[in-house]
């Protein structure tokens, strides 16, 4: 049997943590979970909270900075902001089918909208979802955003992307990018997109359960909780550096932070917009112990694999150290 679980609590720390809980949690089957944060910027797992948001004059002015645990950009949340989840077993997980999902939920309300790429929803080029994705043996995450009626002055005031990030948009402000769906729907409500979603869910993955939190395991969401809300997680992952070096790329932003001793990585932090988290994980790792000359820097991510290590490599091989 699949599942739905919406949740009323407003609180990033609280809600992440509920997540991870429905993640853990196998026999639920397929979920849809519906969450919303109030006030609050979220960063991808790998990004430096501090180029990515104003961190000060959010919490000055009331909001949070939470760290998700997947990768992809920053994204600013208030209560115009309406929040999905689809965890699901790994034999059903597809990331087209699950945004399919959302556009069909959206045209039963006479909004049209397109998949653009593998992670933005948009409206005639504007976007007003994107999405995050982490996979583990058993379970996958795919969640993301659905603007309806964010305040895009906040949106604006909080984020800071980088300007190369910008000018590879071709757009000249954060705002610029995106928009709300009650631009294209004069009378959209909240509840109107929440039951849409949830027969959309229904209509493509047959009969559900409806539960609250009170089927997850307390201790599973009071740990959670308390690790999205510290200080280390949130904010404790910019160390200083002996080099660091910066490239935007077709598929994100890369920011590589080496610590060396006696010409050996000790560390590599990277920094990154890139959705696949796990190959940010492991690309960091490839890249510790390694000698600082651009050929073993760049033959290691050339040994690690995938789409991405050429690119990469090739640029590795053009720095100069």
């Amino acid at each position: 049997m699949n599942t739905i679980i919406r949740t009323a609590s407003t609180d990033p720390y609280h809600n992440l943590a509920l997540e991870d809980c429905l993640m853990a949690t196998t026999e639920l089957g397929a979920v849809l979970y519906l969450w919303q944060n109030q006030h609050t910027v979220v960063v991808g797992k790998h990004q430096n909270a501090w180029k990515e948001c104003k961190v000060d004059l959010l919490e000055q002015e009331g909001g949070k900075l939470a760290r998700r645990s997947t990768g992809g950009g920053a994204v600013y949340h208030d209560l115009g902001n309406l929040n999905f989840t689809f965890v699901m077993p790994s034999a059903l997980y597809d990331v087209r089918r699950q945004s399919m999902v959302v556009l069909a939920a959206l045209d039963s309300l006479g909004i049209v909208g397109e998949l653009s790429g593998r992670n933005d929803l948009t409206i005639c080029g504007a976007k007003f979802s994107g999405h995050a994705f982490r996979k583990e043996k058993d379970r996958c995450v795919h969640h993301g955003t659905l603007l309806f009626c964010v305040d895009m002055q906040k949106l604006s005031r909080y984020l800071q992307p980088s300007q190369a990030k910008l000018a590879a948009k071709g757009v000249c402000s954060v705002a610029s990018r995106v928009t709300n769906l009650c631009e294209h729907h004069g009378s959209l409500s909240l509840e109107m997109l929440l039951w849409a979603l949830e027969r959309a869910f229904v209509e493509e993955y047959g009969p559900i359960t409806r539960i609250t939190e009170k089927a997850l395991d307390p201790e599973c969401i009071r740990a959670g909780q308390a690790r999205y809300a510290s200080w280390e997680w949130r904010l404790g992952r910019t160390p200083a550096f002996d080099a660091e070096y910066e490239q935007r790329f077709d598929f994100g932003s890369l920011t590589l932070g080496f610590s060396l001793k006696e010409g050996v990585v000790e560390k590599a932090q990277i920094y990154s917009d890139v959705n696949d988290e796990a190959y940010i994980t492991r690309l960091s790792e490839a890249l510790t112990g390694a000698r600082f000359q651009r050929q073993e820097l760049a033959g290691r991510v050339r040994a690690l694999g995938g789409e991405l290590a050429s690119p990469i490599a090739a640029w590795l091989e053009e720095l100069h150290l």
